[in-house]
């Protein structure tokens, strides 16, 4: 690659990482607004928008220190899916709020246990990290020994705690369509990973996708 190249594709990567990690700030930020705004709300409500905002800072962290990518999806689509299903259902929190308690409290847990299993994640994935589908490298440690899309499985149970939040029919359909353009962006990435890391091809043999013996 020549200099002026790398100088281009290396401020692309960082445009992107501002814009990525802006946008998860500003959600953080509306979601801390509403909880100030909203202090006599019954608990379970505070809690569940608390555990919201900081999964959405963690978020933007991830972005800002991500490494650099060894290939890049060719074409439209690829990068289509990943914005749409890295972005789409967070809109959700810009909704009104349930008051309710069950629904909080089961949002609570969701963002919970998925915030956790992020963590768990990128502990061993470190700077991997990405939102469009990019080659790194392939990690074989931790939950990736089990499956191979563990970040996409805790981003889906978190995701599910913020439509509990905002339960709606129009959040439902939301959470349906979300599940479907993450299936286009793991076959995305499985076949970015199998073109440009010649381990991938043996480490997705004896490994399901997102949930063991389902897919």
């Amino acid at each position: 690659m020549s200099t002026v190249a790398l100088s281009k594709s290396c401020s692309y990567d960082r445009i992107m990482r501002l814009f990525g990690s802006m946008w998860f700030l500003l959600l953080a930020l509306c979601v801390a607004i509403k909880i100030g705004s909203s202090l006599t709300d019954p608990w379970p409500s505070l809690l569940s928008g608390f555990c919201l905002a900081i999964f959405y800072m963690l978020l933007a962290l991830l972005i800002m220190t991500r490494a650099p990518a060894k290939a890049h999806a060719d074409g439209l689509l690829p990068r289509v899916a990943a914005f749409v299903g890295s972005y789409l259902p967070w809109s959700i929190s810009f909704l009104g709020r349930t008051d309710e308690t069950l629904p909080n409290l089961a949002s609570t847990a969701c963002v919970l246990v998925g915030t956790i299993m992020m963590l768990v994640t990128i502990r061993h994935l470190g700077r991997s990290f990405s939102l469009v589908p990019q080659a790194r490298s392939v990690v074989q440690t931790g939950p990736y020994r089990w499956i191979k899309h563990p970040l996409y499985l805790a981003e889906e149970i978190v995701v599910l705690g913020v439509v509990l939040q905002y339960l709606t029919p129009a959040t439902v359909v939301v959470l349906i369509l979300h599940v479907g353009i993450q299936v286009c962006r793991i076959l995305y990435e499985e076949d970015l990973l199998r073109r440009n890391c010649p381990e991938y091809s043996s480490y997705e043999a004896s490994r399901w996708r997102v949930v063991p013996y389902v897919w």
